[in-house]
């Protein structure tokens, strides 16, 4: 693990320890977070812990090919339950993503510092948002960022305040994903959530290809 200055570049991602653990930072920026995402490298700290920044081994991803829709989804989407927006409401979406309670977890990574910084890369047309709508209450979504010229979309939070509010979504997002020619779907690391979404792992040296 490395202590990176700012001035510093963040080291190659075979440095990574055995838990995917590649480097620590004071700083958080969008210059460092561009650089980050390139190099198939992701932050992930709590508030008080220094910058944190990881590449694990093996990646969990989504070819939007293989995203599997169950079959209890169905009526959801024949029937469009929900609304969906894109780019509308970032600053909402990123921030419930942080207020949300999530099993086994104690707090947020989501930091202040997290939402300021991805909010100027929203800005930059860097980072983006997917909305979920029950009429006019903001009941899901999630955000990421979007590697336009290497197709490939980061993945990195979301959240539901109605039952399949976030899963309408993820799957109405892969399908424009798919629209646009993305070919790959970064979900950084293993859950059964994702998996029975059709999310995959593959090596880090055959996702650190997508990015070159």
């Amino acid at each position: 693990m490395y202590f990176i200055y700012p001035d510093q570049e963040l080291p190659p991602v075979t440095f990574a320890d055995s838990d995917g653990l590649l480097a620590v930072s004071r700083d958080l920026s969008p210059e460092r977070l561009k650089e980050a995402y390139y190099k198939g490298i992701f932050p992930w700290y709590s508030e008080g812990q220094p910058v944190l920044w990881w590449s694990p081994d093996p990646r969990m991803v989504l070819f939007p090919e293989n995203l599997k829709i169950a079959r209890s989804m169905r009526p959801f989407l024949n029937q469009d339950k929900f609304q969906v927006t894109f780019n509308q409401e970032f600053e909402k979406v990123i921030e419930n993503c942080g207020e949300i309670d999530r099993k086994g977890q104690d707090g947020t990574w989501i930091t202040p510092e997290i939402k300021e910084n991805y909010l100027q890369l929203h800005k930059e047309g860097l980072a983006h948002s997917i909305e979920v709508w029950d009429n006019e209450n903001l009941v899901g979504g999630l955000y990421g960022i979007y590697l336009k010229d290497k197709h490939v979309f980061c993945g990195e939070s979301m959240f539901a305040k109605a039952s399949n509010a976030s899963k309408f979504g993820f799957i109405k997002l892969v399908q424009e994903l798919e629209k646009e020619g993305v070919k790959l779907i970064d979900c950084q690391s293993y859950t059964s959530h994702l998996e029975s979404l059709g999310a995959e792992e593959i090596s880090r040296e055959e996702f650190i290809k997508y990015l070159e």
